[in-house]
C-alpha cells in the first residue's frame, strides 16, 4: 500500500537528520511518538509535536524514558505505529521494556542518536558506541534489527524501512543514528505518497473467537495482530506465554516461545542484508563501516584507489543481523577487511567471528568526540595491503 499524503511534506528540503528522520516516521505512517527530551536526538520529536497535529496524530513528553518506552507499547496496541527517541542514557533506561517489545512481539521503532559515553559522557558530540546495546542490551534471548543511516536522505528513507521491517516482522527496529548525522543539514527530497510504498499492520483475519493471539505455522513464524476495541479478548503479558498469550511456566512453553521470537529473525537473515558495495569483488582490501564512518572512509578508500590499492567499500545499512554469510564471501578472495567505528570495537568483532581466522579483520578503533580523521583509515588501508 502507498503512503497516507497527509504525512508526506512532498518537495525538496533542506533538513537536518533529526528533522529528516521524524519526516521519513511521518510518512511511515507513524501516529503516536512518547518520548523524553535527551541531546542530541530531541529535535526528531520536536519537529513530530509541531507536525503530528496535522495529521492527527499524538505526541506526549513523558516524565522519563522508562514511561515513553512503555507508553509507546500501550499505543502499538491500540492499532498505531509508534516511535520512541533517545540517545545514550535514555536507551539504558529502555532496555527493560524493549525486551518487553520483544516477548509481546510489539512492532516499534527506537531511534538512538549516539553520542559519546558511557553514563552522560559527551552529550553533544558522536559515537557509535550503542551497536551492542541495541543487539544484546536487554536480557534473555531475542533477536532485534538495526539499521544506520549515513545522511539526512538516508534518514528519510530508511526510517520508512525501519517501519516497515517492525510491521514484518513484529520485533524491535532500532534506527542507530549519530550527532552529526542528526545534526548536518543537507538536502532531503522527498517523494510523492504513491512512491512510498508502506507495509500495513498484520491484523488478524479470523474472528474473535476463531483467533488465537500467538498462532503461527512453520511457514510465517510472525502471528497476526489485533488492537484493543475490535472485539477480541486477549491477554498481553511479559511472562513466558503459550500460544493464547496466557502465561505458561515451564521449559516446554519457554523453548517453544524463545526459539520462533529469535528464528522469525534468523530464518529470514539472507533477506535483511543491506550492504552498499563500491568495488568490493576483485578488491584486495575491503573497508567495512557504517553510520558517519562510512562517509569519512569514502574518502580513504578514494585515496588508497589513487595510489594503486585494489580496495572496496562494504557499508552496512542493516547492522543486525549481521551478514555474516556475505563476510565470509568476501573472505574467499580479500586479504584484509580494515573497520573503522567511532567505539573501541564493537561490530569489528561480528566480522572477526564470521571470517574464523580466514583473513585479517583490522580495526580502526576512535573513542568518539569527533569522526576519524581519513588519514587515519587510509593509513590502516595501505599497511594492511603491503
Amino acid at each position: 500500500m502507498h503512503a497516507d499524503p497527509k504525512g508526506v511534506l512532498t518537495g525538496i528540503h533542506f533538513l537536518d537528520g533529526d528533522h529528516a528522520a521524524c519526516e521519513g516516521a511521518l510518512a511511515a505512517g507513524c501516529r503516536f511518538v512518547a518520548g523524553y527530551p535527551i541531546t542530541p536526538s530531541t529535535e526528531v520529536v520536536e519537529r513530530f509535536a509541531s507536525r503530528i497535529p496535522l495529521v492527527g496524530g499524538v505526541f506526549i513528553q513523558m516524565e522519563d524514558e522508562l514511561a515513553s518506552s512503555i507508553a509507546i507499547q500501550g499505543a502499538a496496541w491500540g492499532g498505531k505505529k509508534v516511535m520512541s527517541v533517545t540517545s545514550g542514557p535514555g536507551l539504558s533506561l529502555m532496555m527493560e521494556h524493549i525486551g518487553y517489545a520483544a516477548i509481546t512481539e510489539t512492532p516499534s521503532v527506537w531511534v538512538d542518536v549516539q553520542r559519546g559515553g558511557p553514563s552522560t559522557g559527551l552529550p553533544t558530540l558522536p559515537a557509535q558506541q550503542d551497536m551492542m546495546q541495541a543487539k544484546w542490551g536487554s536480557h534473555g534471548d531475542y533477536e532485534v534489527i538495526a539499521l544506520s543511516p549515513s545522511s539526512p536522505q538516508e534518514c528519510f528513507d530508511f526510517m520508512i524501512t525501519a517501519f516497515n521491517l517492525a510491521e514484518s516482522y513484529r520485533c524491535p527496529v532500532f534506527f542507530m543514528m549519530d550527532e552529526v548525522v542528526g545534526h548536518m543539514t543537507e538536502r532531503v527530497v522527498i517523494p510523492p505518497a504513491d512512491r512510498i510504498e508502506i507495509v500495513p499492520r498484520k491484523w488478524a483475519t479470523k474472528p474473535p473467537g476463531e483467533f488465537t493471539l500467538y498462532a503461527t505455522t512453520d511457514g510465517d513464524l510472525v502471528p497476526e495482530m489485533v488492537k484493543a476495541g475490535d472485539g477480541y479478548r486477549v491477554h498481553v503479558t511479559g511472562l513466558t506465554h503459550d500460544a493464547r498469550g496466557y502465561p505458561a511456566m515451564n521449559p516446554q512453553a519457554q523453548d517453544r516461545l524463545v526459539r520462533r521470537l529469535c528464528e522469525k529473525i534468523r530464518r529470514n537473515a539472507h533477506r535483511l542484508v543491506d550492504v552498499r558495495m563500491d568495488g568490493v569483488a576483485g578488491a584486495d582490501v575491503v573497508v567495512m563501516s557504517y553510520g558517519i564512518t562510512s562517509r569519512i572512509a569514502t574518502a580513504a578508500v578514494e585515496a588508497a584507489r589513487a595510489q594503486g590499492v585494489r580496495v572496496g567499500h562494504a557499508r552496512l545499512v542493516i547492522c543486525w543481523p549481521f551478514p555474516a554469510a556475505l563476510v565470509q564471501e568476501m573472505a574467499k578472495t580479500a586479504t584484509a577487511i580494515v573497520f573503522p567505528e567511532l567505539n573501541l570495537g564493537q561490530m569489528v568483532q561480528e566480522a572477526e567471528r564470521a571470517v574464523a581466522g580466514k583473513i585479517p579483520v583490522v580495526g580502526v578503533p576512535h573513542a568518539g568526540g569527533t569522526v576519524h580523521d581519513p588519514q587515519t583509515i587510509l593509513d590502516k588501508i595501505l599497511e594492511v595491503a603491503r
